[in-house]
């Protein structure tokens, strides 16, 4: 990193009610960063904090111009928070982590590292965690689940300690809780070179944790979306019709049999649940298909204008030769 035209890092760290953590972190990675020859600036991003958070952050600021501050109006979530810090970041390398201290700053030359070697993404991987029991075990069954439906073999998804390539997070659109899944949004631009590091991770030292059992089902729920959208947005007639095609001809067979079953053997079929059930299956798959065919006309258009194709690298004539 030698060309200081060019900022090094861009830290990003949401907050939320962390008044008493901020000024250590702040020291921490001060320390961390020069130590290490970066160039930084570092965005604390006040998600709605109902404590003092916000008054700290601008005495940290008064005290090293390089560390910039963001207040939200009320509390919009995490991905709000790091999605308007991805718009402001301009480092070569962005980092993001939390802001209550069990994300330890001495981590970040290492991840950096890793980058430099080529890697398009880095997450953090606490292997050793150190949160309650109740929160270990959640945990390890959400990743264990989100690595079998991704296919992206990270062990730790939930981990706020990350560092991607500026142009990673220029790509990735975060809403919801689509923070824990920026690894599938950004393998979905073409940013597929992802790996992990374990970091260290340390006991909450002040305040308590903000997150509670229904993080896992919103995040859940949110895993279904983005998989879907990755998949098989612009192709919704793949997903549509493969399961309408299985409906109406599990359907069909089904209405098939009981219709050979009476002409046959003359066995009644007027009071038998299959003859509902084949009915409604042919009528669903009818309906999944339709689904698919009106969902593919209409991103038909999109398609065409190729919106959301972006090219990696091109080779070509610097002059056209006319004539």
């Amino acid at each position: 990193m030698t060309d200081r035209s060019v900022t090094d890092l861009t830290i990003i760290i949401p907050v939320l009610d962390e008044e008493a953590s901020i000024p250590e972190l702040v020291d921490r990675i001060r320390s961390v960063c020069d130590g290490a020859g970066f160039s930084f600036n570092v965005w604390l991003i006040d998600d709605g904090s109902t404590d003092d958070s916000w008054d700290v952050i601008e005495a940290m600021h008064d005290l090293d111009t390089r560390f910039a501050g963001l207040k939200l109006r009320r509390n919009y979530g995490k991905s709000a928070a790091m999605a308007l810090g991805f718009e402001r970041a301009d480092g070569k390398y962005v980092v993001t982590m939390d802001g209550d201290l069990q994300d330890d700053p001495a981590e970040i030359p290492g991840l950096i590292s890793l980058l430099e070697t080529g890697y398009d993404l880095v997450s953090g991987w606490k292997k050793k965690r150190q949160d309650p029991f109740s929160k270990r075990i959640p945990s390890k069954f959400f990743n264990f689940v989100t690595r079998r439906i991704t296919g992206i073999s990270l062990h730790d998804f939930n981990c706020g300690l990350k560092a991607y390539r500026l142009e990673v997070v220029k790509s990735v659109k975060l809403h919801g809780e689509l923070h824990r899944y920026i690894p599938l949004l950004a393998a979905w631009e073409g940013y597929t070179r992802i790996t992990e590091k374990v970091v260290q991770h340390h006991p909450r030292k002040y305040g308590r944790t903000k997150f509670g059992f229904e993080r896992y089902i919103r995040g859940f729920l949110d895993l279904l979306s983005v998989f879907f959208m990755t998949r098989f947005a612009s192709r919704p007639m793949h997903f549509f019709g493969m399961f309408g095609t299985l409906a109406f001809m599990g359907g069909f067979a089904i209405s098939l049999w009981i219709s050979i079953d009476k002409m046959v053997y003359g066995n009644p079929i007027g009071d038998r649940p299959l003859l509902l059930l084949g009915v409604m299956m042919i009528l669903v798959g009818i309906q999944m298909f339709t689904t698919g065919l009106i969902g593919q006309m209409i991103i038909l258009p999109r398609m065409e204008r190729l919106d959301g194709v972006h090219v990696a690298k091109e080779f070509g004539p610097t002059q056209r030769e006319i004539g």
